[in-house]
């Protein structure tokens, strides 16, 4: 069984950055792909990062391309997800979600494990 905890969420300006860390405890964490999914009020989770394995590939939503950094250490079983150029429409519970297969998956039911969320708010 994996554990997933999520931390780093908080309030911030638009414009401003947060650092999200996944902490995972389990089966061996090098053997897990791993994914960032948020979902905000009133809508459905969405996909917003995934790095494999050994961290060699990512993948991203296009909303968060090029302002979201995936990243991983396999040595401290954490996974990261460094946001910048934040803006109110990033506002959601930010979940980290883990699974068994090596395919950098955009879909959540593909994942296996998941953590309880991280709120983040970005004011305007």
């Amino acid at each position: 069984q994996v554990q997933l905890v999520e931390s780093g969420g908080g309030l911030v300006q638009a414009g401003g950055s947060l650092r999200l860390s996944c902490a995972a405890s389990g089966p061996t964490f090098s053997s897990l792909t791993m994914g960032w999914f948020r979902q905000a009020p009133g809508k459905e989770r969405e996909f917003a990062a995934a790095i494999s394995k050994t961290g060699g590939s990512t993948n991203y939503a296009d909303s968060v391309k090029g302002r979201f950094t995936i990243s991983r250490d396999n040595a401290k079983n954490t996974v990261y997800l460094q946001m910048i150029s934040l803006k109110p429409e990033d506002t959601a519970i930010y979940y980290c979600a883990a699974r068994l297969n090596s395919v950098l998956s955009t879909q959540g039911g593909r994942y296996d494990y998941w953590g309880q969320g991280t709120q983040v708010t970005v004011s305007s």
